[in-house]
C-alpha cells in the first residue's frame, strides 16, 4: 500500500494558517496522525475535528481558482467511465464527468497531482480539465458508478462437477474485462472444486502459468497466452484493490466473492522476480462454529476453558492444515461468549471481518510492523490476542509475558506431527512459552483434530 498523500495540500499547507483556518500546532498535530494513519493531511484534519470539508474545499477553491462541483446533486456521463479505470480512479481519487470534443472534464480531490493528470491523459488520449470535489463524495461515487469492476462475481460448484476446465473461458483473444472476469472466475472455480487453497501465476516463455497448490506439489493447470498476460493481471490487481501499475514492489491484497451462496475471501501477494512478476492467491474459507469443528465434548470444554483462562492457546497443524480457519473460529467463539471482553488479533490480512473483535492488519510500509504492534498494545488493554506467525524469542517472550497480567493469548505453531512439535519445543528458547501453555490443539488433517489441557500439554513437552 502507497503512502497516502494530497499534493495539492502539501503544497498549500501553510496557507491554512496564514488565512486564519488553523493554528501551526494544529498542522503539525495533523501531520502527525496523517502519518501515523496513512492517510493524507486533508483526512486527518476533517477526521479530527479540526476543519471542516465543507472550509476545506472553500479555501482550495479560492486558493486555486477551480470551480467546485457538489457531486451528491450530479449526474454524471456514464460513457465516460470508460477514459479511466476504477483502480486508478481509486487511487487518485478522481471521477470522470464529461467530454465535449477533445476535453474531459474530472472531478478531483487533488488538482495539483500532475501525476495523476499525466496518467488520465496517457490512457484516456484526451486533455483533461479538473474541477474541485469533495473527496469522501469522489470515493462514494466511484463505489457507486463502477460496480462491475469490483466483484469476481458469483461462483457455482454444483453444476459442472469435477471435470470443470477453466480453460474452456480461452475460446477467444477477447481482452474485455468482462471476459477477462470470467477467466478468473474460472480459475477459482476449479480451484475451490479440486480443493485446492493456493494458485499461482508466474511468468513462463508462452504466457503466464496457471499452477495449483496441493499437498506440497505444485501442478500447472494451463497458461493464460501472453496477449492475455497483462489485462489478466491488472484486473485481478484491481479486483483485489492493488495498483496495477506496480510490479516493483511486493503489494498484498485481498478480494471477496461467493462460492455457492458462502462468502470466499482470496489473499493477494505480488513479489517481483527476474523473471517477471509472480502472483500466489490464497483461498480463505468462512470459519464454523468451534462445535463443528471439534465434536468431541470433552475436548472442546478444555477448549472452552481455556479462552477464559489466562494462558497461551497453542494451535498447531502443518503448512495448509487450517489453523488459520480453526483460530477464526475459536475467535468467534470468545467474541460470542465475552462480549464485554477486549479481542483484538495481530495479522497480516484480516480473512474475515469478525463481528466484536479489533482486528489489526500489520502494514510494514507505514512501519506498523509486529515490533511496533507488540510495544502499544497494551496500552489498548486486551483480555484475548491473537498473534499471526510470529518468528523471532523476543517476540514470543513478550507476548507470552502479557499472560502474567491474566491475558489470553492465541498462537500459531508450524509443525508436521507430534514428534515434530516435542522437538521443536525442546530449544532452549521456548521453555518461558512451554510453561504457561494452557491449552494445545494439533490439526492432524481436516477430520482429525486432537485438544491437551494444560497437564497433558506440559507433560508431553517437558
Amino acid at each position: 500500500m502507497e503512502t497516502a498523500t494530497n499534493k495539492t495540500l502539501e503544497k498549500l499547507k501553510y496557507d491554512l494558517v496564514r488565512s486564519g483556518l488553523i493554528q501551526y500546532e494544529t498542522l503539525e498535530q495533523a501531520q502527525e496522525i496523517a502519518a501515523a494513519q496513512n492517510i493524507n493531511i486533508g483526512q486527518a484534519l476533517i477526521n479530527s475535528g479540526m476543519l471542516t470539508e465543507a472550509s476545506l474545499v472553500k479555501f482550495l477553491e479560492t486558493k486555486l481558482h477551480t470551480p467546485f462541483v457538489n457531486l451528491e446533486d450530479y449526474t454524471i456521463d456514464p460513457k465516460c467511465l470508460k477514459y479511466i479505470n476504477y483502480s486508478d480512479a481509486k487511487r487518485f481519487r478522481i471521477l470522470p464527468l464529461f467530454k465535449i470534443e477533445d476535453t474531459l472534464t474530472v472531478a478531483m480531490a487533488d488538482p495539483l497531482d500532475l501525476f495523476a493528470i499525466d496518467r488520465i491523459v496517457e490512457s484516456a488520449e484526451c486533455t483533461i480539465e479538473p474541477v474541485l470535489a469533495s473527496e469522501s463524495v469522489i470515493i462514494k461515487k466511484i463505489d457507486e458508478y463502477y460496480p462491475n469492476d469490483i466483484s469476481v462475481g458469483d461462483i457455482y460448484t454444483t453444476l459442472d462437477g469435477e471435470n470443470f476446465d477453466w480453460r474452456e473461458e480461452l475460446h477467444s483473444e477477447d481482452l474485455s474485462d468482462a471476459h477477462i472476469q470470467k477467466i478468473i472466475r474460472a480459475i477459482l472455480k476449479q480451484a475451490i472444486t479440486e480443493d485446492v487453497h493456493e494458485v499461482l501465476f508466474q511468468k513462463e516463455d508462452s504466457g503466464l502459468g496457471v499452477n495449483f497448490k496441493k499437498n506440497g506439489e505444485v501442478i500447472n493447470k494451463g497458461i493464460i497466452p501472453q496477449v492475455l498476460t497483462l489485462s489478466f493481471t491488472a484486473k485481478l490487481k484491481t479486483l483485489a484493490e492493488l495498483d496495477p501499475s506496480v510490479s516493483e514492489v511486493p503489494q498484498l491484497g485481498k478480494l471477496n466473492f461467493n462460492v455457492d451462496g458462502i462468502s470466499v475471501v482470496t489473499s493477494i501477494s505480488t513479489f517481483p522476480t527476474i523473471m517477471g512478476e509472480r502472483i500466489f492467491l490464497k483461498i480463505y474459507k468462512p470459519p464454523k462454529p468451534l462445535n463443528k469443528i471439534i465434536t468431541n465434548e470433552s475436548q472442546l470444554n478444555i477448549v472452552k476453558n481455556a479462552l477464559d483462562t489466562p494462558g497461551v492457546i497453542l494451535v498447531c497443524g502443518s503448512p495448509l492444515s487450517g489453523k488459520t480457519h480453526v483460530i477464526y473460529s475459536l475467535l468467534l467463539e470468545c467474541a460470542q461468549k465475552n462480549k464485554n471482553k477486549n479481542i483484538m488479533t495481530l495479522e497480516s490480512l484480516a480473512k474475515y471481518h469478525l463481528p466484536n473483535i479489533n482486528q489489526c492488519e500489520l502494514n510494514e510500509n507505514i512501519g506498523f510492523n509486529m515490533d511496533k504492534a507488540s510495544r502499544f498494545i497494551e496500552f489498548q488493554s486486551p483480555d484475548i490476542i491473537y498473534l499471526e506467525g510470529i518468528k523471532n524469542k523476543e517476540a514470543f517472550d513478550y507476548f507470552s509475558s502479557l499472560v502474567y497480567d491474566d491475558k489470553t493469548v492465541i498462537m500459531e505453531f508450524l509443525a508436521n506431527n507430534m514428534e515434530e512439535l516435542r522437538n521443536k519445543m525442546a530449544i532452549s528458547d521456548f521453555e518461558t512459552l512451554k510453561s504457561i501453555i494452557s491449552c494445545i490443539i494439533f490439526i492432524h488433517s481436516k477430520n482429525s483434530i486432537e485438544v491437551f489441557d494444560k497437564n497433558t500439554a506440559q507433560k508431553y513437552l517437558a
